[in-house]
């Protein structure tokens, strides 16, 4: 039988930081505010230049290098992301030029922040099937260009960065299950009401709108839920995690999780008060960071997961 495994990890952030505090001189906010209620100091804020095509470029680059392989061992290339560079043609064509090969499939997968999640499954599957070897996965979003920045609700939450992962065929297991949900009855909680010119509404923008509250309650309760159903799918318990790398998106659903889960902050990698929500991004930064700095090591239990606007969500149980 033939398993998926991570054979390398990368990233990339914009080079711009942004602090809370030079937040609050454009925004009616403080640090303290902002820290109290989200857990986040800064995010990276990209420049006209750093499309999602460029960060997952670059991302995808330390991800190959990382494995010992190149562009020309590709597969396949999958990119999650909310923000393409352009309507058509998808990001993942645009950064398969970048990478300077043809002929594999590039395709894109929309489904927000739980899109690293979901475009993991999907690489789990041609590769347990057969049809690949090699598959790049790209998590990216730069929502700092989908940002009311009247809005102080929302407008401290976001960043912009790319991460990558490369999966590839191996004898032994890797990923052991992935675990996919969506309720498309909580459209209004977490969206962007328009993309198109001529479709808005009145009064609509094409800027992230959300409910941070119906988010909250939703959020904790169904990442509880799909984490219970990855380690019941494999026989597991809370014990047998190493690391916890959730969604970035707000240390108090995060912390709540961990409560309810009763696993200890010690066990969980942090991002979010350096990377604020950067969307499909936010959990393959996350894993980036801890392999690089020496945290996660082979052989490691990992627990991904993610929740995004749809809703959608998602959970993997990893072999690393």
């Amino acid at each position: 039988m033939k398993y998926s495994r991570i054979a390398g990890t990368g990233s990339y952030l914009p080079k711009k930081i942004v602090t809370n505090e030079e937040l609050a001189q454009k925004v009616d906010t403080t640090d303290e505010w902002i820290v109290s209620r989200t857990g986040i100091r800064a995010r990276h804020m990209s420049s006209p230049e750093e499309t999602s095509s460029y960060m997952g470029y670059h991302a995808g680059l330390h991800a190959l290098e990382a494995a010992g392989l190149n562009a020309n061992d590709l597969d396949m290339i999958i990119v999650a992301t909310t923000t393409p560079d352009k309507g058509l043609p998808n990001t993942a064509c645009l950064l398969q030029e970048r990478l300077g090969i043809t002929n594999i499939p590039a395709f894109d997968i929309t489904v927000a922040c739980a899109g690293f999640a979901y475009a993991l499954s999907v690489a789990d599957q041609y590769i347990r099937g057969g049809m690949m070897k090699t598959i790049l996965v790209v998590g990216v979003d730069v929502l700092t260009a989908v940002t009311n920045w009247e809005d102080r609700s929302t407008c401290v939450l976001f960043g912009d960065g790319a991460g990558a992962v490369i999966l590839q065929a191996a004898d032994k297991p890797g990923i052991l299950s992935t675990h996919l949900h969506a309720d498309g009855r909580q459209k209004d909680s977490l969206c962007i009401p328009t993309w198109l010119p001529g479709q808005s509404k009145k009064n609509e923008l094409p800027y992230i709108s959300m409910d941070g509250r119906a988010v909250f309650r939703f959020a904790v309760r169904a990442l509880e839920e799909v984490v219970v159903e990855a380690l019941a799918a494999n026989h597991m318990s809370q014990t047998d995690i190493d690391w916890f790398i959730p969604h970035q998106a707000n240390l108090r659903i995060i912390t709540a999780l961990a409560e309810k889960l009763e696993l200890s902050l010690d066990k969980v990698v942090i991002t979010v008060d350096r990377h604020a929500n950067t969307s499909a991004a936010s959990v393959p930064l996350a894993l980036d960071e801890a392999v690089r700095d020496g945290r996660i090591q082979r052989g490691q239990t990992l627990l991904l997961e993610a929740i995004g606007g749809g809703f959608v969500w998602g959970a993997a149980l990893i072999i690393y």
